[in-house]
Formats: structure tokens, C-alpha cells, sequence
């Protein structure tokens, strides 16, 4: 069976339907990821997938293409030039999966199935209804489990990616804690004063500190590094990233793409994690962590970019000493 699997938003989205991903291909002979651009460097990271369609969809992401810049006949096209025999459309709690459903009906896909609070017509043969509570990793396999595609024996449901390169020669020798002070949206980034502070206090604890940041954040990184950590912002594409993070002892980050990467290699993070969306879906999956932030602060569950209060008081008010304290507490260490 060739089975399409559908995930169209952001790296740390597409790392969280790795499992479901894993429970397609258990029952598959072939699997494709149809994702967006901010998700393809994750999609390539995950095991079990043979083939990657990148596409932009008009209705994903923060400054979406128009729909005819978006070419929906061309992927029409080529998903009906593939022939799937099913497809899985995998989506967050407040996203419809049925303009994907549409353009895969109109591909000729036979069968396809979501997770989907609109009544789909025609257009899901498997409608499945969203339990409350579930992590979005859990509710991606529910999903999956509902097309008939149950994870293999010894599947244990946690976040993967393909074996990362060794990183020595860019982190030097010895433990250290990986902070990464970027987010996608700034009402999820703590403030570059506290992580600056973060890295002195960590140093002066004894620890080496790796600063991490994207090509965009090179600023960000030389002033939270100081002179005290390793700079790496700019120079960690996402192989790379999963390297640094898997021998690292702990990550300290936002709600941000890193935080599931870090928790797909097995690293303890600590989740300065801003209530713009709930912690019960979103928080890093399956590995040991600590969750800061006031989450019951006055943005909690408005999914806003930016702050709506001022000071942002929901990640501001937690101090450098709180978050020494829970890389501590991941290490079994005394403070």
C-alpha cells in the first residue's frame, strides 16, 4: 500500500507526527510526507519516510502564498501522478483538515482520514474526533489508530529522527547545556537579558553553556553568549542541531522547534513555555522536563505572536536562578 501522510506547518509540528508517521509505515510499503517549506527540514529527519513533497499551502503559516501563487492544479497533479492508495492528513486542534481533503479528493486519493471538528461530507472516509487532553502526539497516533494503522511491536510512541552527525568538533569537549533563546513568535521567547544572565549563572555553577540560534539570530546569539558560552548561532542547520542536542545534558528553550528536537534524541529540556497555547499539547513529548511560566497568565490559549500584556509577565517573571534550579533538578543535582 502507498500511503501519503499530510502534515503542512512548521518543524516542530512535522517532528511531532513522527510516531503516527511510524505507525503508517508499519502497514505500508511506501510512505510519502506532503509538508510545507518550514517543515520539510524535519520531515527529512524522520525514519521510516521515503519520499517528501514540499508544498505552501494558501491557508498554513504566517504569511501564506494566494492560491494561485500556490499552484493547487500542479499538486493536484502530482499527487494524482503518485497514485496513494490512502491518505492520512495530520493537523493541530485548530486547523481544518478539509481544504487538504478537497485537493486529495480531487487527486483521486481512495481513501483518506483525519481528525476534524466540521462535518466533511465527502470528502473523509475516516473521521476521527479529537479526545480531550491528548498531547499532539497522541492525538496524530489516535488519528492514525482510527485508519486502521496501530503502531508496530515495541513502538513506544516517543519522538525519533534519523541517526545525527557527530558535533565535538563545534561544541568542544565535555557535558554542556544547550540554551537556545529564539522562538518563532515573540510572545514565546524569554528576554535576551535573562538569558544572558542564565549563561553566567550557569557557567559560575560549573557548567559549559552552547548557545544555539538560526541564520537570523546571530545577533541574538553573540549577546546572550557573552563571552562566556560557545556562540553557535547561524552555524547548526537541522542535522547538525540534533547532533548538538543529543549529547548535550540538558536544553533550555522556549515553545519552539528545538524543544522536539531535543526530545527526539532523548535530551531533558527545560520549557520556558509562554500560555499562548496549552502546555498539555505542545510541551515536550516523552522526555524528562521542566515546565516554567505563569500558565494560567491573562494570554493563555489566544495562540498570539506577540505579547498581549505588557512585561510579559507570564515568562519574565521567571528568573535565571528558577531556571539554573530545573537544569539542576533534570541532572539530579543539588542547588
Amino acid at each position: 500500500m502507498k500511503a501519503l501522510v499530510v502534515r503542512l506547518d512548521s518543524f516542530g509540528d512535522v517532528l511531532l507526527a513522527g510516531p503516527a508517521v511510524r505507525a503508517v509505515a508499519a502497514h505500508s510499503s511506501h510512505v510519502t510526507m506532503l509538508c510545507g517549506p518550514r517543515g520539510e527540514p524535519a520531515a527529512r529527519l524522520l525514519p521510516c519516510i521515503d519520499d517528501v513533497i514540499v508544498w505552501e499551502a494558501p491557508w498554513e503559516g504566517f504569511d501564506p502564498p494566494t492560491v494561485q501563487e500556490a499552484d493547487t492544479d500542479g499538486l493536484v497533479r502530482r499527487l494524482r501522478d503518485e497514485a496513494f492508495d490512502t491518505a492520512l492528513v495530520l493537523t493541530s486542534f485548530h486547523q481544518s483538515p478539509l481544504p487538504t481533503a478537497l485537493l486529495l479528493r480531487l487527486a483521486g486519493v481512495p481513501r483518506i482520514g483525519a481528525d476534524s471538528v466540521d462535518h466533511p461530507g465527502r470528502l473523509l472516509d475516516v473521521r476521527h474526533r479529537r479526545l480531550p487532553g491528548r498531547h499532539e502526539v497522541e492525538a496524530a497516533l489516535d488519528t492514525a489508530a482510527a485508519m486502521g494503522f496501530l503502531p508496530p511491536p515495541g513502538d513506544d510512541g516517543r519522538l525519533r529522527v534519523l541517526p545525527p552527525p557527530d558535533t565535538i568538533a563545534l561544541t568542544g569537549n565535555g557535558p554542556y547545556v544547550v540554551l537556545h533563546p529564539g522562538a518563532s513568535a515573540a510572545a514565546r521567547a524569554w528576554s535576551p537579558e535573562r538569558c544572558a544572565e542564565t549563561v553566567e549563572l550557569l557557567a559560575d555553577a560549573g557548567h559549559r553553556v552552547v548557545v544555539t540560534g538560526g541564520p537570523d539570530e546571530t545577533e541574538l546569539t553573540r549577546q546572550v553568549s557573552g563571552g562566556t558560552a560557545v556562540d553557535l548561532g547561524g552555524r547548526t542547520e537541522p542535522r547538525t542541531l540534533a547532533g548538538i542536542l543529543r549529547t548535550a545534558d540538558a536544553l533550555v528553550c522556549g515553545n519552539t522547534g528545538p524543544a522536539h528536537l531535543a526530545a527526539a534524541v532523548g535530551t531533558p529540556v527545560v520549557s520556558l513555555f509562554a500560555p499562548v497555547v496549552p502546555a498539555e499539547r505542545w510541551a515536550p513529548y516523552g522526555v524528562p522536563g521542566v515546565l516554567l511560566g505563569d500558565q494560567h497568565a491573562p494570554c493563555a490559549d489566544t495562540r498570539a505572536r506577540h505579547c498581549p500584556v505588557p512585561g510579559h509577565p507570564c515568562l519574565d517573571e521567571v528568573t535565571a536562578h528558577d531556571v539554573v534550579a530545573a537544569v539542576h533538578k533534570l541532572l539530579g543535582e543539588s542547588t
